[in-house]
């Protein structure tokens, strides 16, 4: 029940991240992400797990580190001030936000799909084409984003190619894109 509530929840963030793209990105917009995905779920009953808000408990992905818990707040504030400081944003600037935020990894759960629907707002906020990573290629993103901070490039390559398949599909749907 779960998948499906989730599912239901992702499209319905996917039209909030339309209709807010013009706005500043902030932690109230991250928190809400994470809500409209996670609530009603199981994991809102759990009082650790923080629906809305940032992680209660440490977390590891791929056994990474990630920020702890006490440090995320710190962390996602210093990662916004860089982020919005700049001001002509890139794909670039996005796909390292992206990263970043999977590296702090803020939330207990649903971390990747909160980034992702960043990503899809920040893409439309400044006019650039979004990226999809297709299943088919989910092992390279992942890898992408494991070994972001020694090498860029497999990310970076990666997401422009999840661009030309939204090129693709524009084309195919006869929207005019630049």
């Amino acid at each position: 029940m779960d998948d499906i509530l989730e599912t239901v929840h992702h499209f319905r963030a996917i039209d909030y991240c339309i209709d807010i793209a013009e706005e500043k990105l902030t932690e109230e917009i991250i928190k809400k992400l994470h809500y409209m995905l996670k609530h009603d779920t199981k994991a809102a009953a759990l009082p650790w797990f923080a629906i809305g808000d940032y992680k209660k408990r440490a977390n590891v992905v791929g056994g990474r580190e990630n920020s702890k818990p006490s440090e995320v707040a710190r962390d996602m504030r210093a990662l916004l001030g860089r982020y919005n400081a700049g001001d002509n944003v890139t794909v670039e600037d996005i796909i390292e936000f992206h990263a970043e935020f999977e590296y702090i990894h803020p939330f207990q759960d649903g971390n990747g799909r909160v980034g992702r629907l960043i990503t899809l707002k920040e893409c439309l906020k400044n006019n650039i084409i979004p990226f999809i990573i297709e299943d088919s290629k989910k092992s390279f993103y992942y890898r992408g984003l494991s070994e972001w901070r020694r090498e860029k490039g497999w990310l970076v390559d990666t997401c422009l190619d999840g661009q030309d398949a939204f090129v693709k599909l524009l084309d195919v749907l006869e929207i005019p894109h630049e």
